[in-house]
């Protein structure tokens, strides 16, 4: 009973259980880059002691935009979005390209 809910499972578990599909890991993995800055963006805004409403005022947004971005909802930031935010945490924002790692 693929994807079904079981009472008492932990989400660990259900993700574990679904990397067993190819299909559902390739998924996973080829959101890793926005992972990884979604990380990166959160860690620097609470090392710089800046609330989600603060860092929203400095790049001129408002706070439940910067929340749906730290959330994962954020395929459409723009460049400039991301620079803005980057700016305002004092951070440089990096963009480079790698070779894809073999399967």
């Amino acid at each position: 009973m693929k994807g079904t809910y079981v009472r008492g499972r932990t989400l660990d578990e259900y993700i574990n259980e679904q990397m067993k599909d190819p299909a559902f890991k390739k998924a996973w993995h080829d959101l890793d880059p926005e992972f990884e800055l979604l990380g990166s963006f959160i860690k620097a805004r609470e090392k710089a002691g800046l609330t989600q409403g603060e860092l929203a005022k400095k790049i001129g947004t408002k706070q439940p935009a910067l929340s749906r971005l730290e959330t994962g909802r954020f395929s459409k930031a723009t460049l400039e979005t991301l620079k803005k935010i980057a700016d305002a945490l004092d951070m440089k924002l990096v963009i480079k390209l790698q070779k894809k790692k073999a399967a």
